[in-house]
């Protein structure tokens, strides 16, 4: 009998809190949201837990290497198990896109599904790997939209969130081995643009500073973790970067949902970051 304990280790249930936000932000662009978005949003959960199970499954040779700590190579999930919830979870996920948002939702969630496997058995460790990751975050961040008629106008938002994605996935690679610091003061030059171009015509914001206030935390909980990783690039520092990466994401989206006319909501997103940032601390997000 697994423990839930290690079934939480294993699909590393903290960082789903920096999921539901895509699809949210994408909503709020799109002009979709409704109830059917929490589906959409229960949906993107699910595939996010599919590929953290699948990528430890992929990784369980490797991982009896470098992190033996790992639920299966400490032997507390058996490696069929792990690759049976990742199948459940990716079925779940597919189910749940279709009850809530019908066909639109399934082309975009297909593919999605797709994508997040590629990048656990194929393109991980790959110089594809960081825009196969990039391209999943950005096919969840459509998903919001895709319950109404202007789903390409969530790409400006799925773009942002995919670019994000794929400087956090470039420096994850180096979190074992340490990095060049270099890698680390590219992606907060990439934070700092990313910064930049969400708070762009802020001054001009019928919904007040909600964006720039967001984008701002953003910036400084992403941004410091890699200003360290690149004074000392160990592996512990790029770890950290990462992990803030993953809990600042909230902060990203809420800034992106009040550039779409949600200001409440983005600012409820965000404070996602300071409830996942305590529990990454007892499950590790990376």
């Amino acid at each position: 009998m697994i423990a839930l304990r290690d079934l939480i280790d294993l699909v590393r249930a903290p960082a789903a809190l920096s999921v539901p936000g895509d699809v949210v932000a994408g909503a709020a662009a799109g002009g979709t949201l409704g109830r059917r978005t929490v589906g959409l949003a229960c949906s993107s959960v699910f595939l996010y837990w599919a590929g953290m199970a699948a990528n430890d499954w992929a990784d369980r040779h490797l991982d009896a290497v470098e992190r033996p700590e790992r639920p299966i190579p400490s032997g507390r999930v058996p490696a069929g198990a792990a690759l049976g919830t990742a199948v459940g979870l990716t079925v779940a996920g597919l189910a749940v896109a279709g009850l809530a948002g019908g066909r639109r939702a399934l082309a975009v969630t297909a593919p999605l599904a797709a994508a997040v496997w590629a990048y656990d058995v194929a393109a991980k460790g790959t110089p594809a790997g960081p825009l196969t990751m990039a391209l999943c975050r950005g096919l969840d961040v459509l998903l919001g939209a895709t319950t109404g008629s202007r789903t390409a106008a969530a790409l400006p938002c799925a773009l942002t969130v995919a670019a994000h994605t794929y400087l956090l996935t470039a420096l994850s690679h180096a979190e074992v081995s340490g990095a060049d610091p270099r890698l680390p003061a590219a992606t907060l030059a990439g934070t700092a643009v990313l910064t930049a171009a969400t708070v762009r015509g802020a001054a001009h914001d019928a919904w007040g500073p909600a964006r720039p206030v967001l984008a701002g935390w953003y910036a400084a909980q992403f941004g410091l973790p890699q200003a360290r990783a690149v004074a000392d690039p160990s592996a512990q520092r790029v770890r950290e970067a990462v992990s803030a990466g993953i809990v600042s994401l909230p902060a990203l989206q809420g800034a992106l949902a009040a550039r779409g006319g949600a200001p409440r909501l983005g600012l409820a997103l965000a404070a996602a970051s300071p409830l996942a940032r305590r529990l990454v601390r007892r499950i590790s997000a990376t």
